[in-house]
């Protein structure tokens, strides 16, 4: 089933070409790295999916209404201010108002979808913690666990691990990929290859606005392709754990 269907989508940033021809769709059960440099258009593909920039060509998402499209996609954007002091239970609940009618209080179904996402992201010691006063780290996983409450076929978030320690880093990539095999999908963009390597089932690599790579990661991640797009060798190895990927030289 079809959670995501981009066709010919384009966006301008001012005068400036972000985003060209990109056609691509988000089918159930994947979880999909977003990759390229600095620049190459990622979030500017994001937000455009999400009709929360003027954008040409077509977006499933963006056609919807803003009632449908929060209960299709669940989005965490690059920035994470939280702007009021409130518990960090408190903040994730958020997740949940797609699903209430206005004025409703949250049922058990909600504190279901709550309780799981404190869980998945291992918060269950932070749920009475003010999420103002957390490091940086701890306010991301707090927002990914928002996004999580949420409960929605996909999932999309723009650099959701930067600024985590190792850990988190990969205990979030589990995540993403456990929301694949339950049946749902992750869009999710990232600059560690590695990682994106190891835990996603498909790439899109952007390059200058255009999409130049679409597949599994081993097909993705080849070495011309990193060499032209990223401007760096790197080693690849399929081994009994999984895929590893280690940049390893500039190539300019």
């Amino acid at each position: 089933m079809s959670l995501l269907s981009l066709e010919n989508l384009g966006a301008l940033r001012g005068r400036r070409v972000a985003l060209e021809g990109v056609t691509a769709t988000i089918e159930a059960g994947e979880c999909v790295g977003l990759i390229g440099p600095n620049g190459a258009g990622k979030t500017t593909l994001l937000r455009a999916a999400l009709g929360l920039l003027p954008a040409s060509g077509h977006s499933s998402l963006a056609a919807m209404t803003g009632a449908a499209r929060a209960r299709a996609a669940a989005w965490m954007p690059q920035a994470r201010d939280i702007a009021w002091p409130v518990s960090v239970e408190t903040l994730i609940a958020l997740g949940r108002l797609p699903w209430l009618p206005r004025g409703a209080r949250l049922g058990e179904a909600d504190r279901t979808a709550i309780g799981a996402a404190i869980a998945r992201m291992g918060l269950e010691d932070y749920r009475k913690r003010i999420a103002t006063r957390l490091s940086g780290g701890e306010q991301a996983r707090v927002l990914i666990a928002r996004a999580l409450a949420q409960d929605t076929p996909l999932l999309i978030a723009d650099e959701p691990i930067a600024g985590l320690d190792p850990a988190s880093q990969i205990a979030t990539m589990q995540v993403f990929a456990g929301l694949a095999r339950e049946g749902r999908s992750a869009l999710v963009s990232l600059h560690d290859l590695g990682l994106a390597a190891r835990h996603c089932t498909r790439l899109l690599m952007l390059e200058s606005g255009r999409l130049v790579s679409d597949g599994p990661p081993a097909e993705v991640l080849t070495a011309d392709n990193v060499r032209r797009v990223f401007a760096i060798s790197a080693f690849y190895e399929a081994t009994p754990q999984g895929p590893v990927f280690q940049p390893m030289e500039v190539v300019r």
